[in-house]
């Protein structure tokens, strides 16, 4: 985590002013090295079929205790981060929720669910969507760590063949300038054509054009689709970034995001594809009693 905390140090020098948001984030990056999480990934024996993440509807056994205590940390965080935003999520009632249900609309990255929770909870919709949304990520990583080695080589959809997430950026790298699409959720990769777009799948280069920003240095470029106007922020590396620094890269190039919304262009919503994952809660101790006694 050296590395990842010399970047978040980096960031609050140059943006003093997202050190709110980078202390929700340097918890998320603590929480992903956490190896205890590796407990619920699923057991995938072989890849499914093609177009299918791997996650896609999974039965998950998950410790209602582990969930609930990393969710309050992480709002707890979030609410003593300073962000006036933020404030209301010292105000959740903590007595009536399962997280675990939090949990897997953070999976599912279901945005209208989670401000209905936000409405009930009678706290502010946008904030709690952008906190709720980082619940899964230590879960995500940890499946990205397992099974990895399934994913198909053969891999040419633009979401992630792990959780089905859109990429937040893209690398070219080494000398043959192989492109791989990053995950900004599980911190995994997978190779990709260089003419695509992942948003609409078209080949036409009379749709797909480059923005390259006017300022020397500029850490990347961005492709654009004319024809869906999704982008995808480029890096040309000699390798890729560990899976904990997808998210700090993104963060990093944020004036390429700016220039993208700029010219009309935007990252979709949600995920590339519904991942209908079941969520079960792992019984407590007390409750395999209760249930050996009736």
């Amino acid at each position: 985590m050296a590395f990842e905390n010399n970047g978040l140090q980096a960031l609050e020098g140059e943006h003093p002013e997202w050190k709110p948001w980078l202390t929700v984030i340097g918890e998320v990056l603590r929480e992903t090295a956490d190896r205890k999480w590796e407990a619920f990934v699923p057991s995938i024996s072989e890849p499914p079929r093609t177009e299918v993440p791997l996650l896609a509807g999974a039965k998950l056994t998950v410790d209602k205790v582990t969930i609930g205590e990393w969710a309050k940390r992480l709002m707890r965080v979030a609410y003593e981060s300073g962000a006036p935003k933020m404030a209301d999520l010292a105000t959740i009632r903590w007595e009536s929720i399962d997280p675990s249900s939090w949990f897997e609309l953070s999976l599912s990255q279901n945005r209208s669910r989670l401000k209905d929770s936000a409405a009930g909870l009678d706290i502010d919709g946008e904030a709690f969507q952008t906190v709720a949304l980082l619940i899964a990520i230590p879960f995500l990583n940890a499946c990205s760590r397992a099974l990895a080695h399934l994913v198909s080589k053969s891999w040419t959809e633009g979401y992630c063949p792990v959780c089905g997430a859109w990429p937040i950026f893209a690398e070219v790298r080494g000398i043959d300038r192989s492109r791989y699409l990053r995950c900004g959720r599980c911190g995994g990769e997978w190779q990709a054509h260089c003419l695509f777009c992942p948003f609409c799948g078209t080949t036409d280069h009379e749709q797909l054009a480059s923005l390259v920003p006017e300022k020397s240095g500029s850490p990347g470029a961005v492709e654009v689709c004319k024809r869906c106007l999704g982008y995808v922020k480029t890096f040309t590396r000699l390798q890729g970034s560990s899976p904990a620094k997808v998210m700090l890269d993104d963060l990093a190039s944020v004036e390429l995001d700016v220039a993208a919304l700029e010219q009309g262009y935007k990252r979709p919503e949600g995920a590339g594809y519904a991942l209908d994952v079941i969520v079960v809660n792992k019984p407590t101790l007390s409750e395999k009693i209760f249930s050996w006694r009736a």
